[in-house]
């Protein structure tokens, strides 16, 4: 700038006074502001058409400020403002004929390289003019963005350039984020691209789900969707995409999971399975979909599971199976996610109680075949982890007395017949059942390892005082009758030996305790016979029905059917399975006339002299009945006998401290306290009997309210 430095006059201003400087402007040379614009419009085109400029920048900066410095800036503004439209508008058909080099050059070029040039030279000090790339940006707006031809060859350029790269193609994705950006930046993304963008998406995935879905396996379809997904949640410019390809994902999550998510989890598909956890995780509403199709097809595999007869024999193993693999499903695939394993507990709860008592029948029975004495299937390690499993099934059971009572018939009949595998396991699925029940649900259990115990000690006692020798080593379990199943009593005809020998047992426990009873149990008790056949002596390990039979053999050579049942008093039934274990099984310590697997009646039976076996001790195993329908039917009807005292129990007790009740009342009352699954009108038949039987009454006026008869 023209400033000059100027030494005043003599006056003093003080002491130390430093002279004023004084600025002084002169005039600009004549023609200076039209050399000047003259240069700078050179320079300009020269920008704009991409060739050198033959002016030192410098130079043209410095001018510039100069003319700042006159008030020139609004002119110069103006004329360079003109300059630049003038061109874009020059340029504007080969915009309409190719929309990338229109998109692309106005972008690059104007954008960066003009105006950051034009108006870094021409504009630094004028205070009218806009941002340096908002004048680009509005004359580019203006002039061709504004433009119908321009602006629907841009956008066909663009959707152009994203079906091919959705159809695999390799595409300039740098290039393609540039222009979405550019249209933002012109504030017409919304109006001109977006609302076609989304139909053209939408139109696009709902065909490609569709045929994904019809041609392809859905572990293909999910990987596809996950990979695209991952794909576009990188690439910030196309966020309408991802929103769209969301949508459409929304749409088709039902299509999927009903075509696709029981495939996955019956083949145990885990990595397809965690991707699609992925894939419905980022879509709005897709988990809790997720979460309803799961819940759905546990009930729906366990549904069948539980209430298909003919899995009965597999039933506990195939449950066991399919909670471990939900389990691994739960764990490794969706992420441990709390809602997905409440989801199978519920589920699992709702399908093993749609078929009453029978679940819980088998769980005891399979809980008896892995505790008996012979099952090498698994080492005690396996087995606790086994019995841990399943507790697990265990919990989902509403009718606990069922397993209660088949459990305490089958622990009765281990402890009994000396057939369970270990103590330890034994008393640890019990600490198990008390953990899970409480003291009141195990005590009966417990109160049978008690007698087992006693009864040790009593015998001890016995074999003291006992003064006559015997030829037969007699042991003797005593059992609490309210502790142990009930068993039918049985007549049978015991040879005088041991009938001698239980007399002698009797006055020693009854001299002890007094006012007590004893009642034998035949069906229970079992012997070790000693044998003699050709090959030499042996040991039976038998029942004592089949002893009953064998000792017959000492008195003759050959018997009928008809001849030992009479002779032993065994009910017949029960001394058809002991023949046919004798004579038909495995160990054939009889020979059966004629010969088959069956015992008919006419049959006649001898002593198999030739009797051969590897073993000196052999257990002769009872055939037993499979479980008969009978015995299936008393043990579930000593159940239901047992609940309805509970029930009558328990209305008496409410209507005791309540006094006067509704009945609507009473039976909420009821479902609280009771701990197995009721119908309400077995309730009401309940509430009838106390009734009839003067514990409650009726109230006079109002039928539906119930009195405590005190």
């Amino acid at each position: 700038m023209f400033i000059y430095q100027i030494t005043g006059g003599s006056k003093v201003c003080g002491v130390g006074a430093t002279p004023s400087l004084v600025h002084y402007r002169p005039k600009l040379a004549e023609n200076y502001t039209e050399d000047t614009w003259l240069k700078l419009r050179d320079a300009v085109g020269a920008i704009q058409n991409s060739t050198s400029i033959k002016y030192n920048l410098e130079e043209l900066y410095q001018a510039v400020e100069n003319l700042c410095s006159y008030k020139v800036s609004p002119t110069l503004y103006k004329q360079l403002r003109q300059v630049c439209e003038d061109h874009v508008q020059a340029q504007i058909h080969q915009f309409r004929e190719y929309p990338f080099f229109c998109t692309q050059h106005c972008q690059e070029s104007y954008v960066v390289n003009f105006v950051k040039h034009l108006l870094r030279i021409c504009a630094f000090r004028l205070t009218l003019c806009m941002h340096r790339r908002d004048t680009g940006l509005e004359l580019f707006r203006t002039h061709i963005v504004s433009d119908s031809a321009v602006q629907k060859r841009t956008v066909e350029g663009i959707l152009e350039q994203i079906e091919l790269e959705r159809n695999g193609e390799t595409v300039d994705r740098s290039l393609l984020r540039s222009l979405l950006g550019m249209l933002s930046d012109l504030q017409v993304y919304k109006d001109s691209f977006e609302e076609r963008f989304l139909t053209e998406t939408n139109r696009l995935y709902a065909a490609e789900g569709q045929r994904l879905m019809q041609e392809r396996d859905v572990s293909e379809t999910v990987n596809r969707s996950v990979s695209r997904s991952r794909r576009f949640s990188s690439a910030k410019m196309l966020s309408t995409e991802i929103q769209a390809y969301k949508h459409i994902m929304y749409a088709l999550m039902s299509n999927i999971l009903v075509a696709g998510l029981s495939t996955l989890l019956d083949e145990n598909r885990v990595t397809e399975l965690a991707l699609l956890y992925q894939l419905f995780s980022k879509v709005k509403g897709g988990l809790p979909t997720l979460l309803q199709f799961w819940r759905d097809y546990i009930k729906s595999f366990g549904g069948e599971i539980v209430c298909t007869p003919e899995k009965d024999k597999d039933m506990v193993q195939e449950l066991l199976d399919f909670k471990d693999k939900m389990d691994n499903v739960a764990q490794t695939c969706f992420a441990r996610n709390e809602s997905f394993i409440n989801a199978m507990k519920e589920a699992f709860e709702t399908f093993i109680n749609k078929r009453p008592n029978k679940p819980a029948e088998l769980i005891a029975k399979y809980v008896d075949s892995k505790l008996r004495a012979g099952n090498k299937e698994a080492t005690e390690e396996e087995l606790e982890r086994i019995l841990d499993k399943i507790m697990i099934i265990f919990r989902f059971i509403h009718g606990k007395d069922v397993f209660e009572a088949f459990y305490k018939k089958d622990l009765a009949k281990r402890l009994l017949v000396g057939k369970s595998a270990s103590v330890d396991a034994e008393k640890s699925m019990l600490s198990k059942l008390k953990h899970e029940c409480g003291a009141a649900f195990t005590s009966k259990l417990e109160g049978m390892f008690k007698d087992m115990e006693l009864s040790k000690d009593i015998m001890i006692q016995f074999k003291q005082n006992q003064s006559e020798p015997s030829n037969i080593e007699l042991t003797v379990n005593i059992l609490t009758m309210g502790y142990w199943p009930s068993y039918t009593p049985m007549e049978v005809h015991l040879p005088p030996e041991m009938v001698k020998l239980q007399e002698v047992f009797k006055l020693f426990y009854l001299g002890k305790h007094s006012g007590r009873k004893l009642q034998w149990q035949p069906t229970l008790g079992h012997a070790v016979l000693k044998a003699e056949f050709k090959e030499g002596k042996k040991e039976l390990q038998v029942s004592l029905f089949q002893t009953l039979v064998l000792l017959m053999f000492n008195e003759g050579e050959e018997f009928s059917m008809e001849e030992i049942r009479t002779a032993t008093g065994i009910e017949e039934g029960e001394l058809r399975r002991t023949l046919q274990s004798l004579a038909c099984g495995k160990a054939r310590v009889l020979n059966k006339n004629p010969r088959g697997k069956d015992v008919e009646d006419g049959d006649r039976f001898n002593f198999n002299n030739d009797f051969k076996h590897k073993l000196f001790r052999i257990k002769i195993n009872q055939i037993q009945m499979k479980e008969t329908v009978e015995e299936q039917v008393s043990t579930t009807e000593r159940v239901f006998q047992d609940r309805q005292y509970q029930i009558d129990a328990a209305v008496v007790r409410i209507m005791k401290m309540r006094k006067t009740l509704s009945h609507n009342l009473l039976v909420s009352e009821l479902y609280n306290q009771l701990k197995f699954p009721v119908k309400p009108g077995d309730l009401k038949k309940r509430i009838e009997s106390l009734i009839d039987r003067d514990y409650m009454e009726r109230d006079k006026e109002t039928p539906n309210q119930y009195h405590y008869v005190a």
